[in-house]
């Protein structure tokens, strides 16, 4: 699973063919959530501050995360996005 970045301790990672709607998948210590790239939170849990977090940059990073959805279904290389 390629590490597409890590946020303020955040691991942010995506799956090679991994099923729809597109989305990441988000580790924090001993959290673990799957987000959609709009930044919905479709399962698992993160601390409330940590959430917000990932929301606001998976907002601002919505076209590359899409992009990386688009290598994944490919089977292709995922390109790492900026942190901040």
């Amino acid at each position: 699973m390629p590490v597409l970045a890590v946020v303020n301790g955040v691991t942010i990672t995506m799956y090679y063919d991994d099923h729809m709607p597109p989305h990441f998948h988000a580790r924090y210590g001993e959290y673990q959530a799957t987000i959609h790239i709009d930044g919905t939170l479709l399962e698992g849990a993160l601390p409330r501050a940590t959430r917000r977090m990932i929301v606001a940059w998976a907002h601002r990073h919505r076209e590359e995360l899409a992009l990386n959805w688009s290598y994944a279904v490919g089977g292709e290389s995922f390109q790492r996005i900026e942190s901040k």
